[in-house]
């Protein structure tokens, strides 16, 4: 398969590839780091890299930053980082991918664990991988030309424990293996509509 993998060089996104890497073809992009380079937050961007690749099999999302904080103290501003980032910039890549995935392909975005199982600081996580998830739901009935698409919600990964040190108390961090057989799992098998948690 030729698998586009968007945020394919963050930890996640690395993660998510540590299996398919070893069966397939795989063309990451990103905003500053890549095979090309793709600013989702810009529809005129996304349609320049699809039209530049040519047609995928597979296109997985792993990008997008949300706010953590006090939802007391949290401003509308704040807020609308994690709906501009996260959720609309995967968002914007899977609706666009539906014009350019080939027949019978598949679309994954990343969600996340906060949606399922709250922090404090983290309602704007919360919200956006709500939303993610729920999107994928809505979409699925309703894909083009037998495309799947799925959602990975990760737990906190090992790599990244030190950075979230005191967000996530009590999470027991996964490993970057598990999480690259969930995106294994929405990429290479039937499924279709689901979100894959990795606890």
């Amino acid at each position: 398969m030729r698998i586009l993998a968007v945020g394919g060089t963050g930890t996640v996104g690395k993660a998510a590839l540590s299996d398919l890497r070893k069966r397939h073809e795989i063309i990451t992009a990103g905003r500053s780091s890549g095979d090309v380079k793709v600013d989702v937050m810009d529809e005129a961007s996304i349609e320049a890299m699809f039209k530049a690749l040519g047609p995928v099999d597979a296109v997985i999302t792993t990008t997008g930053h949300g706010h953590f904080g006090p939802v007391a103290e949290m401003t509308p501003q704040q807020f609308r980082k994690g709906v501009e980032d996260k959720l609309m910039g995967q968002i914007n890549v899977a609706l666009i991918a539906m014009r350019h995935v080939k027949d019978g392909g598949s679309i994954t975005i990343t969600s996340g664990v906060t949606n399922r199982d709250f922090i404090r600081k983290g309602a704007n996580a919360s919200s956006m991988n709500g939303a993610l998830d729920d999107f994928v739901r809505g979409a699925a009935i309703e894909m083009p030309r037998g495309i799947r698409i799925n959602s990975v919600s990760p737990g906190l990964l090992e790599e990244s424990a030190v950075k979230y040190d005191g967000f996530f108390p009590g999470h027991v961090p996964v490993t970057s293996v598990r999480v690259g057989f969930a995106f294994t799992k929405c990429v290479e098998g039937g499924i279709n509509g689901q979100v894959v948690a990795v606890d």
